[in-house]
């Protein structure tokens, strides 16, 4: 991929850093942010230059879009460090390619490759020092874009702001993690955006989700918008089920999200001679496997956690405690993907790119 030199861009550094004030072994997902972010500008028709500047609140109209219509799109990335002390992203073109799918569907104009690939190696040089080394330890990467064009008028911005903002990062989950199948509540619909990193997708899971922890479980298992009888995501990561020793997942489309980690878990499992079969997952063909014995695993898949594996569901009011095994795909998979993004393991695939 293209890369953009940092004199190409602004840069103004903060005065002082506050990396010293960082407790990074204990770190809260997504609450503390390094010292800078990448900020560019979208307005008459074309980009503006790109300026990375210390992290800082900002001024926007209220009447801007993005409050009123909902134009936000968002990626999820990490950085990591090996033992060498370089700096490497992973898979950086297909979070490249998914944002402008994302922009597209939401009627936002494309980030160029120059802008979203190469401010993200200038700003990742620049704060290389957040990255730390040791398995577990990631910078999370959170680009996005909204829309900041005033007028209250239904119809899509003229102007935008995209951003790169930095966040030093652990284990996205704790403790064990049980699900609800959902019944009635959906994430997507056929025709809708579902398949977008799109603000708005979240922000709809969080109430059905919050019925859920009032009854004890951590995450939802979507089903399809029409039947609720097909098995789709897991809270906001894709799903695997392994029954006996074929691992199962549902085909992207316009209700489910392409994600790398997914894609990645699936080229490593072929390579490594485990049976995948992408296709959509009954309900009922889960039940029957929790029932005789077949149900080995389920596990969630996505950038913030990597692997979250499952240990029990309910459906209508029963609840299925999965078996605990000792040759876990979840960890397995776990453990090989980290390999690789931590230089530990051999690339083979070219997945790696040096900052």
């Amino acid at each position: 991929m293209s890369s953009i030199f940092s004199n190409e861009i602004d840069i103004v550094k903060a005065p002082t850093s506050k990396i010293n004030t960082v407790d990074f072994e204990n770190i809260t997902f997504g609450n503390v942010f390094t010292d800078h972010m990448l900020l560019c500008d979208y307005k008459e028709g074309t980009w503006q230059k790109p300026i990375i500047k210390p992290y800082e609140p900002f001024m926007i109209d209220p009447s801007a879009k993005v409050f009123h219509y909902g134009q936000a799109i968002f990626e999820g990335m990490k950085a990591y460090k090996d033992e060498n002390e370089d700096v490497w992203m992973f898979r950086p073109d297909e979070n490249f390619n998914r944002f402008n799918h994302s922009a597209t569907r939401l009627a936002m104009p494309e980030v160029p490759e120059e802008i979203f690939i190469g401010g993200l190696k200038t700003i990742l040089d620049l704060e290389r020092d957040w990255v730390k080394k040791g398995k577990g330890n990631t910078l999370y990467i959170r680009p996005f874009m909204i829309a900041i064009g005033s007028g209250v008028i239904a119809q899509p911005s003229t102007q935008y702001r995209f951003m790169i903002i930095l966040s030093p990062a652990r284990s996205y989950y704790s403790g064990e993690v049980k699900v609800i199948i959902a019944e009635h509540y959906s994430r997507a619909a056929n025709g809708g955006i579902g398949a977008a990193k799109a603000a708005g997708n979240y922000s709809a899971q969080f109430y059905p989700t919050k019925l859920a922890n009032e009854k004890g479980f951590q995450q939802i298992i979507w089903t399809d918008d029409a039947t609720h009888t097909k098995l789709e995501e897991a809270g906001t990561m894709n799903v695997f089920f392994r029954i006996n020793d074929t691992l199962y997942t549902a085909p992207t489309g316009e209700r489910i999200l392409d994600g790398v980690t997914r894609k990645s878990l699936i080229d490593i499992a072929k390579r490594d001679g485990i049976n995948v079969e992408i296709r959509s997952v009954l309900v009922a063909e889960l039940i029957e496997a929790a029932k005789n014995g077949s149900l080995k695993e389920i596990f969630g898949a996505g950038t913030a956690a990597v692997v979250n594996p499952i240990v029990g569901f309910s459906y209508q009011d029963n609840y299925y405690e999965l078996p605990k095994i000792d040759d876990s795909f979840a960890l397995q998979l776990k453990e090989k993907l980290t390999n690789i993004q931590y230089k530990l393991a051999e690339d083979t695939f070219g997945w790696t790119e040096k900052v």
